[in-house]
């Protein structure tokens, strides 16, 4: 009892000192804060009532001038919606928060959790992996998967409603593997405990990050938290130890560093493995880290982004149509999509922006601040925490008065907003952006080509953990076009 009292005493004493050194110069708190506790007790309920709190949160935060203070806790953080501000965070502060620690256990020193100056050093040598000459090469791998999700979905044509998110993840986890691991991974046993094990780690992140208490790593370790954590890492690990001992093997025997057998290029498991073998830039456990990181961040992000599309595409069959004209004009009688095609897929592209404009799969990015940061009516002070809102950013009244239709053809105008953070804002934004780009649109390509999709988007429940899903309402019905032939 008096330990407890003790704590409760430091926490108002430490409440009270911080909110009398504000500084002049720092934005305003949002209203509806809490002695003490802050904002907690908002954020803690489920997870598709807190994303819609969370969008009210920023809407309130764009009101207020798109820069706010809150407490969660003992922590104060910044919250900005704001697009030029957001650009003037991520442009100064490439240091992730330590929120991001969360994920070491999993993820280690990859580039989503690493350190900056691990993080500086390491992209430095794994660019070359995403170099558009390389994706080049993997678009015959991007069609195999495109027609393979087809057949997936043949089987469901004309027979009502159903889940395509599942159909898409597997199948995206199978296209990483295959492109950018070099794999081809199709144990669909081993492939669906790691699409299990991954949604319920992401769980247990959020719920540590919500409950206060277990962000010390003592608590944390002492918790039954900790032990289903640990069990999905263990399986996910599992899995790409799997992948990383498969591609060796098959260097081995083969003796081929050369990669992807007709190709000049290397995969980026390949390029690991080399610089790790000839210049011993990588160490075995970081190789891990960046094949666990590839793996997660090269499909969930991905599938969820498709599911959102063809959801989308579902429930405006205007828009629909347009692609699919487009997609006929520019294949033809081709049976493949070419890389020469994807540029001129333009409408589609339209289509893709502003479905991850208007579901915002990665919704937040925090940074540390090193040093104080000037904004445009405040200043963040140094070694504080920053959460640029991404999600805001794409609901900024910058958008127009249209900001919250579904609106593919603001993308075609040549005022359009140059503010896409869907992947990330910065230089430390993602490293696989036009990889997702190019699988994505083949897919799409491959899938409308086929298929008249119907859905409804209004009765969707989005969720939000490490990102935001759909709970329930994102599914479809689909149709075989007359003149579409499975191949």
């Amino acid at each position: 009892m008096l330990a407890a009292s003790l704590v409760f005493i430091a926490c108002v004493a430490y409440w009270w000192w911080r909110h009398k050194n504000v500084k002049a110069t720092e934005p305003p708190d949002l209203p509806g804060g809490w002695p003490v506790v802050g904002y907690l007790p908002r954020l803690l309920t489920d997870s598709c009532t807190l994303w819609n709190r969370l969008q009210e949160v920023s809407q309130e935060i764009t009101e207020l001038g798109g820069v706010v203070r809150i407490t969660i806790g003992p922590r104060t953080l910044y919250l900005v919606t704001d697009p030029e501000d957001s650009l003037t965070v991520a442009a100064a502060c490439m240091e992730k928060d330590a929120y991001y620690n969360f994920g070491k256990a999993w993820l280690g020193h990859g580039l989503l959790t690493a350190k900056y100056a691990i993080w500086k050093n390491h992209r430095k040598f794994l660019n070359p992996a995403f170099s558009q000459i390389l994706l080049d090469t993997f678009m015959s791998a991007f069609n195999v998967q495109s027609k393979k999700l087809v057949k997936y979905f043949e089987k469901e044509a004309g027979k009502g409603f159903f889940d395509h998110s599942i159909h898409i993840r597997h199948n995206a986890l199978e296209t990483i593997c295959m492109t950018a691991l070099g794999v081809d991974f199709t144990d669909s046993n081993l492939n669906s405990k790691y699409v299990q094990a991954l949604e319920l780690l992401f769980n247990t992140i959020v719920e540590r990050f919500l409950k206060v208490w277990l962000h010390s790593n003592k608590t944390f370790g002492w918790s039954n938290l900790k032990k289903k954590h640990d069990a999905c890492i263990s399986i996910l690990h599992n899995v790409s130890n799997t992948v990383l001992q498969k591609r060796k093997a098959q260097i081995n025997q083969n003796n081929d560093k050369k990669g992807i057998p007709g190709t000049k290029f290397k995969p980026f498991i390949d390029l690991l493995l080399e610089l790790s073998y000839e210049k011993e830039v990588f160490s075995d456990k970081e190789i891990r880290d960046h094949v666990d990181t590839i793996l997660v961040a090269g499909h969930d992000t991905t599938a969820t982004a498709l599911m959102f599309t063809i959801t989308l595409l579902g429930s405006y069959p205007e828009v629909q149509e347009k692609v699919f004209v487009e997609i006929q004009e520019v294949l033809g009688e081709k049976k493949d999509v070419e890389k020469a095609d994807l540029t001129k897929l333009v409408y589609l592209e339209a289509v893709l922006k502003e479905s991850m404009r208007f579901f915002t799969i990665v919704p937040a990015i925090a940074r540390r601040l090193k040093e104080d940061i000037k904004l445009k009516n405040c200043t963040l002070s140094a070694d504080m925490t920053c959460v640029v809102f991404l999600f805001g950013i794409h609901k900024h009244p910058i958008w127009g008065e249209d900001v919250n239709e579904f609106k593919p053809e603001r993308w075609l105008a040549p005022d359009c907003p140059k503010v896409f953070s869907a992947f990330g804002m910065g230089k430390r934004n993602c490293i696989g952006k036009t990889y997702a780009m190019m699988s994505m649109k083949t897919t799409l390509a491959h899938v409308v080509r086929h298929f008249r999709i119907k859905a409804d988007h209004t009765k969707m429940r989005v969720q939000i953990g490490v990102m935001i899903k759909s709970a329930a309402g994102h599914h479809i019905s689909i149709e075989k076009r007359p003149s579409a032939t499975i191949i």
